[in-house]
């Protein structure tokens, strides 16, 4: 029975591995497009990849796994926000390292990503689940557990801030 056990085992962890492989660096694009840095969505991604793992008998049952890892890391990205240290820690630190971002990356993807960063949590949530991983309002309501309504109502105010932000500032540069 012991040997049934850990080959079972085995070909488990084996399966997740090679889940893990395939998918970190999409899971590390979304955190990074959640949290605007590339250390801290490091360190989302290997909270939620240690989730997925200890939960990986029931992800196994799941239709959409990226679905599921999805899921994971935009709770945990918002329960990080949500705890009294982040919110210490982040009034003593400064805005996010721009300095971090691909140098190739051209102004207008540097603007949004700036102005994507300064949106509140569930907004940058709501816009990132909505026209970055493509799900359907009904979709980012199940992933972010609330209504459809205040996901329409999240995004629409999470796209009217970055129309703020980002088109001055495209428009004020034109004229320089």
């Amino acid at each position: 029975m012991g040997r049934t056990a850990g080959s079972a085992r085995h070909v488990r962890d084996a399966e997740f591995t090679e889940y893990v492989a395939s998918r970190a660096g999409w899971l590390r694009k979304v955190a990074y497009l959640l949290c605007s840095d590339w250390h801290r969505a490091d360190d989302l991604v290997q909270e939620s990849i240690t989730k997925l793992y200890a939960n990986w008998s029931r992800v196994g049952q799941v239709q959409n796994r990226d679905g599921y890892a999805r899921t994971v890391l935009v709770n945990t990205y918002l329960a990080e926000q949500r705890s009294p240290w982040w919110r210490r820690i982040r009034t003593v630190g400064s805005e996010p390292d721009a300095g971090a971002v691909v140098a190739a990356d051209l102004d207008a993807s540097l603007d949004l990503r700036q102005a994507l960063s300064s949106l509140p949590p569930r907004q940058r949530a709501a816009v990132v689940l909505r026209y970055y991983c493509d799900l359907t309002v009904e979709q980012t309501a199940d992933v972010l557990g609330c209504s459809t309504g205040n996901v329409k109502s999240q995004t629409s105010r999470g796209l009217a801030a970055l129309r703020r932000r980002v088109v001055p500032a495209r428009a004020g540069g034109a004229e320089a």
